[in-house]
């Protein structure tokens, strides 16, 4: 029959849009396959000639599900650029700015695991395609579904509140930020009155933290070998203790079997990354230089976190963190499905984490801006909920943008991500040429563990059918499904 060639396009319940090719030899054994990211955004090329000021509000529009993660990379680099570092800026500004991330991982968390990883989990991947969706999770447990609506609804709350708006919304300004937390607002947020409150969030992070340790249990066989294989692992530290971090710190790195491969101030990435393209796609390879493409990729993102950190500062987080790591002996989790099992460890992380900065008074000061020396150079790196982003920029003297740098968390598990489709398309492919829509969707399972951002940008309108087509060796249509 010759060389035939499967195409996914567009891949699903993902924020964002690419496609997927597999490739089958003559023996029908897939013989490779790609994902490929379609969308050209340019943000890095027409924030030049902007001044730097505008920049952590320009850069939201880069996604409209992550927004405060760029808008605070983009801001801890603009502070730079006004010659305060993080240890200068003032402990409101940092604490303000810190719930604002934790009420963003928190909201994303929740909108990823219950809208879009949920119905794989719920029905498995034999179920019909019309009842893998968050509408076929309300009917059937439609307690499950409303504290999923309610947990998003609370981050969205709380960004709201710091920064106006719920997407695109501004808190942080060069050197700080532009309000305080008023005593009003965070009562609407610990006493309950108008929504859940922050006890409630916690106590609802935990039960999704024991319900995934449940379905791990019964369906470790499956969830344990689904697109695993070795990798290194980057992301945020501490600076001085090694703990968890999402807004601040080094950047370490661990390979499998957990020897340390990087820590390094974030100040010094470009001495230590490359990032290599492929004709195939939009999205590039970033890579260790010391390591060379091989063998210095890394996956991020709430897998990576937990195999990176030495412990979580939240007691109730921490211990969750003990378990995980206890399944696998201490050692580096490569378990791609346990991405989820992370996921909502951090969720746990950053329900405890908002109610120990609400309790605190200091939220409410008005120390708020600081300035310093300018520079002509600015680095901001924070642990977005997908994982690492980066934002560079330069200026000339009267402040305008001349160099922008972005690598945005989906960008490092680009990698991570193509072995996944690999790993998968190999196991349910070969020797199987008839397309099934199951086969495809464990494709498009293992591609949704890494919560991907494809385009890092609000979602296009209109309709997006997906269409997989098998063609022979000769270009000609043998087969064809729409969804």
């Amino acid at each position: 029959m010759g060389t035939r060639k499967i195409i996914i396009d567009p891949i699903t319940r993902v924020e964002g849009h690419g496609k997927v090719t597999i490739r089958l030899d003559e023996n029908g054994t897939v013989s490779d396959a790609f994902l490929h990211i379609v969308e050209f955004r340019g943000f890095e090329k027409f924030m030049q000639g902007h001044p730097y000021w505008e920049a952590p509000v320009l850069v939201q529009r880069l996604c409209g599900i992550c927004p405060v993660s760029h808008h605070l990379a983009a801001a801890k680099a603009i502070d730079q650029l006004v010659g305060i570092d993080p240890e200068n800026l003032s402990p409101t500004a940092t604490k303000l700015r810190k719930l604002l991330h934790f009420a963003q991982v928190f909201q994303s968390h929740a909108l990823h695991f219950f809208y879009l990883a949920s119905p794989d989990l719920l029905f498995g991947i034999d179920a019909p395609a019309e009842k893998r969706n968050v509408v076929a999770v309300a009917a059937e447990n439609i307690e499950l579904a409303k504290k999923g609506i309610l947990m998003r609804k609370f981050g969205q709350e709380m960004i709201k509140a710091l920064a106006g708006k719920k997407i695109h919304g501004i808190l942080a300004v060069p050197g700080g930020v532009h309000k305080t937390f008023t005593a009003e607002e965070r009562a609407y947020f610990l006493d309950g009155k108008l929504i859940p409150n922050i006890d409630t969030m916690i106590a609802w992070s935990k039960e999704m933290v024991d319900f995934i340790k449940g379905y791990q249990l019964k369906n470790s066989n499956w969830v344990d070998n689904f697109a695993a294989f070795p990798s290194n692992h980057l992301g945020l530290v501490h600076n001085e203790t090694g703990a968890f971090e999402l807004y601040d710190g080094r950047l370490r790195s661990v390979d499998a079997d957990g020897n340390e491969l990087l820590n390094i101030e974030d100040v010094d990435y470009r001495e230590h990354f490359r990032e290599a393209v492929e004709p195939w796609s939009f999205l590039k390879f970033p890579y260790m230089t010391k390591y060379g493409r091989e063998n210095g990729w890394n996956r991020v993102g709430p897998l990576a976190r937990l195999n990176i950190c030495a412990y979580m500062s939240m007691p109730l987080a921490e211990k969750e963190r003990q378990i995980f790591k206890d399944y696998t002996q201490n050692k580096p989790n490569n378990m791609t499905m346990h991405t989820h099992w992370a996921r909502l460890i951090e969720l746990l992380y950053c329900a405890e984490a908002m109610k120990e900065l609400l309790l605190d008074h200091s939220l409410m000061t008005h120390d708020l801006v600081r300035k310093g020396v300018p520079r002509l150079k600015g680095i901001g790196i924070i642990e977005a909920p997908r994982g690492t982003l980066i934002h560079e920029y330069h200026t000339d003297e009267k402040g305008l943008i001349t160099k922008c740098n972005l690598i945005v968390s989906t960008t490092y598990n680009n990698e991570a991500m193509n072995r996944s489709v690999r790993e998968v398309a190999k196991n349910i492919l070969n020797n199987k040429p008839e397309i099934t829509e199951p086969m495809l969707n464990q494709i498009e399972i293992a591609i949704r563990a890494y919560d991907p951002c494809l385009s890092c940008a609000t979602h296009a309108l209109g309709e997006m059918p997906l269409i997989v087509q098998l063609e022979d060796c000769y270009g000609n249509l043998i087969d064809e499904k729409i969804k």
